[in-house]
């Protein structure tokens, strides 16, 4: 018997080594994948930066000189947006271009929307209003209205955003330059920024999101246009199917329909958009899951897409979308290992756990550069708005509190995505839209 349970306890032992190790390796992937990406977004951005920022164009609020000045069509779906659709439509109003429309969908809301934008219509020519009875989802609402529209260009807002008046001009620009162009994606600032989860988004569209757009493009396929603010030529959402009513984001999901049919994506920061973002950890923490959710049905969606050799573009994106939702589900893996590690007698005491140590401060060092230099670039395009610089400080909540509620949001999104029925419709729900300052 006592040999018995030697060889047990033996095997038990050499088990328990290899999963020690392999828990080390783990954490390593967890440190080191970040850091990694980090100085790879920078690259890019950087790149982006000297190619198409520096010395090419000037202010965002001065305009571009185009060969021509097609008419476009500017499209607002809405969902119980009555706080905030008069403004959105009265700063649209403003834009400096010479030839638009605006096209207004009142997707079933059960607010005063609908009496707001009937009113407005009657004041001004240039606005037409779609009802919709009941809600079919914000794609349906972009699809019904891109079909209605009398114009090739496209201009997608939300019924919350304030679109700079320059910022119609500054997109069609691309669509005369590139004939393969089938969309732009704007450059999205936050509005409300009266507390501290606003402030740390103002950092976080700036180096995160303005920053990674950037360095995507440099690479040459964007992840996704921005769904508050995107411009689309008609006849590339034509060739692709326009957008899918069953995606949760539909944003992602027409980027990558577009770029695998061969359609390129191109990111114009001075393309500036106002708009409204949670300020509630449940509010954001709604938000992320859905943009989770949307990330992985899209990943699920077209995955056999990618064996086709004109998809090699997307290989690389792909692969490391991939990998941050692996990352995730890895740093779970890990936080479950790491109570068990303290009552036993493993002899490994390497990286064993997220405690302070010199690979956690070089990730922190590389986080503050990284922030450093994306409001470096992004610091002109508010200038009207005091800059972002100051702001830079707040973002040392950053990893805090944002990496630990993207890897749960990414956990329960992938999960959700992967549950999912396909063909399920995805409707209007109505989100947290923070605190306005006055």
């Amino acid at each position: 018997m006592s040999t018995i349970l030697q060889d047990l306890m033996t095997i038990l032992s050499s088990q328990w080594h290899d999963w020690a190790r392999l828990d080390a390796l783990i954490e390593g992937f967890i440190y080191y994948y970040p850091l990694f990406m980090a100085y790879i977004w920078m690259f890019g951005a950087i790149i982006f930066y000297f190619r198409h920022e520096w010395r090419k164009q000037g202010n965002a609020e001065h305009l571009p000189e185009l060969s021509a000045y097609p008419p476009v069509s500017i499209l607002i779906p809405c969902y119980n947006e009555g706080e905030n659709v008069r403004e959105t439509v009265e700063i649209l109003l403003r834009q400096k271009y010479p030839s638009f429309e605006i096209i207004a969908i009142n997707d079933g809301s059960k607010d005063d929307t609908l009496a707001i934008l009937q009113e407005l219509a009657e004041q001004h020519n240039q606005l037409r209003v779609v009802n919709l009875h009941t809600n079919q989802g914000k794609a349906m609402g972009l699809r019904t209205a891109a079909l209605l529209a009398n114009n090739e260009i496209l201009i997608c807002i939300d019924g919350d955003a304030l679109l700079a008046p320059e910022a119609v001009a500054w997109m069609v620009r691309h669509f005369l330059d590139n004939p393969s162009l089938g969309a732009v994606t704007g450059n999205p600032r936050i509005r409300n920024r009266s507390t501290l989860l606003g402030r740390i988004q103002v950092g976080e569209f700036s180096a995160i999101v303005g920053m990674i757009k950037r360095a995507q493009r440099s690479y040459g396929q964007v992840f996704t246009v921005s769904g508050v603010i995107a411009a689309f030529r008609k006849s590339a959402l034509y060739d692709v199917g326009f957008w899918s009513n069953d995606m949760v984001t539909e944003d992602i999901d027409i980027s990558w329909k577009l770029q695998l049919a061969g359609w390129t994506i191109f990111f114009e920061p001075n393309a500036l958009c106002w708009v409204l973002m949670p300020e509630t950890l449940e509010g954001l923490w709604k938000q992320r899951v859905r943009w989770a959710q949307g990330g992985t049905e899209v990943l699920l969606r077209y995955f056999r897409h990618l064996f086709r050799w004109s998809s090699r573009g997307m290989w690389l994106l792909y692969g490391e979308c991939l990998i941050s939702i692996v990352w995730a589900f890895l740093i779970l893996l890990h936080l479950l290992y790491a109570p068990v590690e303290l009552f036993t007698e493993s002899t490994n005491e390497s990286l064993h756990d997220l405690s302070p140590s010199w690979t956690s401060m070089l990730l922190s060092l590389t986080c503050l550069i990284q922030f450093g230099v994306s409001l470096f670039i992004d610091s002109h395009y508010e200038s009207s708005t005091g800059g972002v610089a100051r702001y830079y400080y707040w973002m040392v909540w950053y990893p805090l509190v944002y990496w630990l509620i993207n890897v749960g949001t990414t956990i329960v999104g992938s999960i959700r995505a992967i549950k999912k029925k396909r063909g399920q419709r995805a409707v209007w729900v109505t989100v947290d839209r923070g605190l306005r300052e006055k």
